[in-house]
């Protein structure tokens, strides 16, 4: 990768922070963590809430008869990953990391959609990341839950989030807000074709995750699934995004890793983190367009309390913690090295040839 200035990487964009977008994610997500902590179901509050978090951020904007359906598809998809995601918990190592690898793929060539799609498939990746280990993980508080009710859980969540942007635009009735889909996924936001270089690297990046995902499962390591987390969190999500994006990305996983580690060692209650994770969730939202290294940030972060939420550990792990996030790090380095030669050759292949002089041989 090219040197970058750490001070492109913090560039702060003042016009691209929208307090209104925190504040919806904000309240929709707590409505889950007060309900269901009062009922005592707090086994449901990491789907419900991961469930308004990522319909919230997946909102392209616009007039809401647009915003609706394409916020539906992304709970109606995410619901499904729930429930494969708890039943796949408690399945061989094998078939978690073949599943593993079959969503990122998928999800490496929603690109041929467009960024919106695209972001949105990242962040569906995510929490299927987060879903597979939590079933060993409840079990082991005693907890029982099974896949049905956890995608119920998520639909719920996802719901809450389109009603209340549908009744914001029924009070408001203010002209259609502009598409923010570039903020989620800088670059271009038209659709993109699946060339050879693009597809390769689709496949690339799911076979790290695949592997990475097969560390933890298959050697049953505890706080291992940190690797396939942090990997996702700093892989660019596809060839086309620049190298300051990349490496905002690392740096946004590193940070986020740090900022959870240093909270997971001062607090150990199940409601004020399920709160961390509402706040960083609503921070994502808020400072999307605003820099989008603290994005990152606050989206990894949001991630690793949520996936500790579940089954607090004890304060010794974190340091181990630590370890794995820099390993699944390091393997997002690797693929995004051999990215970077990818799209190099793609583009080299794509550079038009000098014409031959006339009446020559055509060698330089």
């Amino acid at each position: 990768m090219a040197v970058i200035q750490a001070s492109a990487v913090f560039k702060i964009n003042p016009a691209g922070f929208n307090l209104r977008r925190g504040i919806s994610l904000l309240v929709v997500m707590l409505i889950p963590l007060v309900v269901l902590g009062a009922l005592g179901e707090e086994k449901y509050f990491l789907s419900t809430a991961y469930g308004a978090l990522y319909t919230g951020l997946s909102d392209p904007g616009g007039k809401y008869a647009y915003r609706a359906p394409r916020m539906a598809v992304v709970g109606a998809v995410g619901a499904l990953l729930t429930a494969l995601g708890f039943w796949l918990g408690d399945q061989a190592w094998g078939w978690v990391a073949l599943a593993a690898f079959a969503v990122t793929l998928l999800g490496g060539l929603a690109v041929k959609y467009g960024a919106h799609w695209s972001g949105a498939a990242l962040m569906l990746n995510f929490w299927f990341l987060i879903a597979l280990p939590l079933p060993a993980l409840y079990k082991a508080d005693h907890v029982h839950t099974s896949p049905w009710p956890q995608a119920l859980a998520w639909l719920i969540g996802s719901a809450l989030m389109i009603g209340y942007v549908g009744v914001l635009s029924l009070a408001r009735r203010r002209p259609a807000q502009q598409n923010p889909a570039a903020a989620m996924m800088p670059g271009d936001t038209t659709p993109v074709p699946l060339t050879p270089p693009v597809i390769a690297y689709a496949v690339l990046r799911a076979v790290a995750l695949g592997l990475a995902v097969a560390i933890p499962f298959g050697l049953n390591l505890p706080n291992a699934d940190w690797i396939p987390i942090a990997a996702l969190a700093a892989m660019k999500p596809s060839l086309q995004q620049s190298e300051l994006t990349a490496v905002q990305r690392l740096a946004g996983a590193v940070i986020g890793a740090v900022l959870a580690v240093v909270f997971l060692l001062g607090a150990d209650n199940k409601i004020v983190l399920g709160a961390a994770v509402v706040v960083l969730g609503a921070l994502a939202g808020a400072i999307w367009a605003w820099n989008y290294t603290w994005y990152c940030a606050a989206v990894a972060g949001a991630v690793l309390i949520g996936e500790d939420v579940s089954n607090p550990t004890n304060l010794s792990e974190e340091a181990l913690r630590v370890a794995f996030t820099f390993v699944g790090v390091g393997i997002a380095v690797v693929v995004m090295l051999l990215g970077n030669l990818l799209a190099k050759r793609s583009s080299g292949k794509a550079r038009p040839q000098p014409a031959a002089p006339a009446g020559g041989s055509g060698r330089s």
